[in-house]
């Protein structure tokens, strides 16, 4: 079994940073990419970045690639693995519930991919 928790949502004013953190744990020798996603209000879910576990492949969605940045630690599989997605110059439209999810395949935005997925942080960018 593999388990993910999000951290780090909350309120932020326009223009302000935001960092939220993806902790993994169990069965992970398997799984390839940890990506995040983010489904704004009213709206479908959409790709945001995802990083490989071995190589550090990144991909990002072309919204927010100049403004945020994945990143990842060295721990072993064994441990508790986090991943970092670091959020600047956040916009209102950034605001959504953020979610990271596993995959066993290399970095890809479809989210059909992701075998497991948290339970979702809320960031809300508003003045």
């Amino acid at each position: 079994q593999i388990l993910l928790v999000e951290t780090g949502g909350g309120t932020v004013q326009p223009g302000g940073s935001q960092v939220l953190s993806c902790e993994t744990s169990g069965h992970m020798s398997r799984i390839s990419t940890i990506g995040w996603f983010r489904q704004p209000p009213g709206k479908e879910r959409e790709f945001v970045a995802a990083i490989s576990r071995k190589e550090a492949i990144i991909k990002y969605a072309d919204a927010v690639k100049d403004r945020f940045h994945i990143s990842k630690d060295d721990a072993p599989d064994t441990a508790v693995n986090t991943v970092w997605l670091q959020m600047h110059s956040l916009k209102p439209e950034d605001t959504a519930v953020y979610y990271c999810a596993a995959s066993f395949l290399p970095p890809t935005e479809s989210a059909d991919s992701y075998v497991t997925w948290g339970q979702g942080a809320q960031v809300t960018v508003s003045s």
